[in-house]
């Protein structure tokens, strides 16, 4: 389980598109996203890195990570 905060997302198309990208990585992580804060829980085995820079090259800067 990782917790990101996301910059940029404003709308439910920004969740679709940041849970999509997620979904790119590992078509099995499940992704909640909290607009308001910019919060971004995955439940995921893939790496951590790699699922940042994928948001990041998104358009949604990953300023904040943390594996729980």
């Amino acid at each position: 389980m990782y917790e990101l905060t996301v910059e940029g997302m404003s709308c439910g198309h920004c969740v679709g598109r940041v849970t999509k990208t997620v979904q790119g990585i590992d078509a099995a992580a499940r992704v909640e996203i909290d607009l308001p804060t910019g919060k971004v829980k995955i439940d995921s085995s893939a790496d951590l890195d790699r699922i940042a820079a994928a948001i990041d090259d998104a358009g949604y800067p990953v300023t904040a990570r943390a594996a729980a």
